[in-house]
């Protein structure tokens, strides 16, 4: 099987084992707090998302805290699939990450459904808690 279609595979699993991590027990918890205090561990990421991220925190009961998560989130999301696209853009070579190879198989999937489940916390509307 060509190195390509095992590193895709890879990043696939990655995002399955992620994706059943947060349906099981991250989204439960989340679900069920008022949209502020469940957008809070979820608003981090790198640098210039890690700034707004900050900023969303630190303004997040203010008028400017969710239109400021909403900027981080576009922006970390938008972060990352472009990293995905410069990536794939390269050509690069799965052996060529060396010991790298966990970011984009383990960390970016995290790190994206981190921020859907921002975008679910978003789209869900003010502060209802979920019956269950």
């Amino acid at each position: 099987m060509p190195p390509q279609a095992l590193f895709g595979i890879s990043v696939a699993l990655g995002f399955l084992a992620w994706g059943i991590v947060a349906a099981r027990y991250l989204w439960p918890y989340l679900r069920s707090q008022p949209r502020v205090d469940a957008l809070r561990p979820l608003a981090y990421g790198d640098l210039i998302a890690a700034v707004l991220a900050l900023l969303a925190l630190a303004a997040l009961r203010s008028k400017w805290g969710i239109p400021l998560v909403w900027v981080f989130n576009l922006w970390g999301t938008a972060d990352l699939l472009y990293a995905f696209y410069q990536g794939n853009a390269v050509g690069f070579a799965p052996g060529q990450l060396g010991a790298a190879y966990f970011i984009p198989t383990v960390i970016v999937p995290l790190l994206l459904i981190t921020h859907g489940l921002v975008f679910r916390i978003l789209l869900r509307g003010e502060d209802v808690r979920a019956s269950t």
